[in-house]
């Protein structure tokens, strides 16, 4: 009886950290008012990811000593959240002209500031949420934090002792932690006179195997992006870029959704894949970019002028033994994505093996990359 009393007294009193299976209607908070709380001491550097679900890029880019004089990789203390904004307060944090675009879910930032303001004002935004920038390529304008716990129902260090009390005693589902990591993109727009700027969340979550068994574990896997968390950032960043609040909630409201886009996949030269899209060079070659951004692709370099992209992806058919040893990143390869414009409405998209060995794993590999590209949209 002691024994049975106990338990229940724990069960009880661990009520609030648990779901009985039953989902509660969740209340979401309007723009601006969102609770993010972020465990700026809880930075996930490496999560331990079978080979078969997606694992997040540790890889860094371009080193950016290569391209900008003294420039320092960006290593944050995460007590100096307050320096960082008062850093920010010191590089042109004036008023600025925000306008927001979308289409369909997508919405990205057309800033008066030039790329330079605001790739130093969003790093600070960043360290004003607790990230540290794990990597960088100003070359580019691509900036990404490394991943951080977002507000777990259940602390990590309580989990052990949850499991041990309770996984045997009653059958309940406990919260498991879920981490997020931002990139960034900023780009000069068409003109040259201000500033593209593109936010895009990437989230990953522990999960349970074999609950309520002797041998239960936890793996990591990836997320379904939280829509309203990313518009919400975006809504941050803005006002941080110097956007009146009640100016840029409005504005990110009321942005009107373009034409939804209808992207083909086709046949293209040697048997490689390509996408044609009914657009101009340079609006699907921003398009093209956001998209390998959901994709969370390493974008080693880029020419808007020569209309190409430069990545590191791992093909599935590499994925394997050698893969679960030693990471995807030991079995990526390079390869290049071209962006033609054909006549005054469309545009194409085309798949190049810089290995030129044309196998037929490539082929079907460039299918399947600009297949996933074209869900995209």
């Amino acid at each position: 009886m002691i024994k049975i009393a106990l338990l229940t007294l724990a069960s009880l009193s661990l009520t609030g950290c648990f779901s009985f299976g039953e989902k509660e209607e969740e209340k979401v908070a309007s723009l601006g008012e969102r609770d993010i709380k972020y465990y700026s001491n809880k930075t996930v550097t490496s999560l331990e990811i079978p080979p078969d679900l997606t694992k997040p890029s540790s890889q860094n880019a371009f080193k950016l000593d290569n391209y900008v004089s003294n420039i320092q990789e960006d290593t944050v203390s995460f007590s100096d959240k307050d320096n960082a904004i008062k850093e920010a307060s010191s590089i042109l944090r004036t008023s600025s002209n925000v306008e927001v675009k979308r289409s369909g879910e997508r919405r990205w930032l057309l800033v008066d500031k030039n790329p330079e303001a605001v790739w130093n004002l969003s790093k600070s935004f960043f360290k004003s949420h607790g990230f540290a920038i794990k990597k960088t390529n100003k070359k580019i304008g691509l900036m990404e934090t490394d991943f951080l716990e977002n507000h777990p129902e259940i602390p990590d260090r309580s989990l052990g002792i949850v499991r041990s009390m309770l996984k045997k005693a009653i059958a309940a589902r406990y919260a498991l932690p879920i981490v997020d990591k931002y990139r960034i993109r900023i780009e000069p727009n068409e003109s040259g006179e201000k500033t593209v700027v593109y936010l895009s969340l990437t989230s990953m979550e522990e999960v349970l195997t074999k609950a309520g068994k002797d041998d239960e574990n936890t793996i990591w896997q990836s997320r379904p992006k939280d829509q309203v968390l990313e518009t919400e950032m975006l809504y941050r960043l803005m006002t941080f870029l110097g956007s009146d609040h009640a100016v840029a909630r409005e504005k990110i409201l009321a942005a009107k959704e373009d034409k939804k886009l209808t992207v083909d996949v086709a046949k293209g030269i040697g048997g490689y894949a390509k996408l044609a899209f009914s657009l101009s060079q340079y609006d699907t070659w921003d398009n093209m970019g956001w998209a390998l951004d959901q994709l969370n692709i390493d974008v080693e370099d880029k020419d808007v002028k020569e209309g190409s992209f430069y990545i590191n992806v791992a093909r599935s058919e590499d994925k394997g033994i050698f893969s679960r040893m030693f990471g995807d990143d030991a079995i990526k390869k390079s390869f290049q994505i071209m962006v033609k414009q054909i006549d005054s409405t469309t545009t194409e998209v085309y798949f190049n093996d810089l290995s030129e060995e044309n196998e037929q794993e490539t082929i079907d590999f460039s299918y399947e990359l600009l297949g996933d590209i074209a869900k995209q949209f």
